[in-house]
């Protein structure tokens, strides 16, 4: 579950497309359009690919963030996992080991992109250079981490009329992980209950 372990450390349309290099209106108008989504909720596809092109891993499940840091990320069987976090602390669960790893929120948005939906915007613009294109309903994200230390290389946030659409995560060899979102709710209440974990009778835990 590489994503995981990513979001745990860390389309266009047809018709005319025009793209922007102002980094001032990119973080604009990306930061307005994630400050208008409180709580994001729906389910998720998501495709991992290797630097051919190869298709790597291919699972779904379904996600809930909400502001300030608070995200669960539950991906289905066969190959379950949970990644929970309340904002401070982030819970990952496999079943299957019967395991969980427990640390401290990574609170660098080129560590932890699970941020950049649900943590604090203002912090866009001293991670990333941003550039955005767009046409017709769709406007792309390309976001380019400041850091070294990164664990990508660039990753494309794609917004459909305001809502939010897809991700694209690439690594330093190539990697490729698409993540699509479907059924997106946007500033629906969310129990509180979602993004908090307790460790499961038997199960392993490890700290970090």
């Amino acid at each position: 579950m590489r994503l995981i372990r990513m979001l745990l450390l860390a389309t266009l349309a047809c018709g005319a497309v025009s793209a922007h290099a102002d980094d001032e209106a990119a973080v604009k108008r990306l930061t307005g359009l994630l400050d208008q989504a409180q709580t994001i909720s729906g389910r998720f596809s998501q495709l991992t690919l290797d630097g051919s092109g190869t298709q790597l891993q291919e699972t779904a499940g379904q996600m809930a963030l909400k502001r300030p840091g608070l995200f669960r990320w539950h991906t289905d069987a066969p190959q379950e996992q949970l990644l929970v976090s309340n904002g401070q602390k982030v819970w990952l669960y496999d079943p299957d080991l019967m395991q969980v790893t427990i640390q401290a929120l990574d609170q660098r948005l080129t560590n932890t992109p699970a941020l950049l939906l649900s943590g604090d915007v203002s912090k866009i613009r001293e991670n990333f250079d941003i550039t955005f294109k767009e046409g017709g309903d769709v406007v792309d994200f390309i976001l380019k981490p400041k850091a070294k230390d990164s664990l990508f290389d660039s990753l494309r946030l794609s917004f459909r009329k305001g809502v939010i659409n897809d991700m694209q995560l690439i690594d330093s060899i190539g990697q490729r992980t698409n993540i699509l979102f479907l059924g997106v709710k946007l500033n629906q209440p969310l129990e509180a209950g979602l993004f908090d974990f307790e460790v499961p009778e038997g199960a392993d835990v490890i700290q970090e």
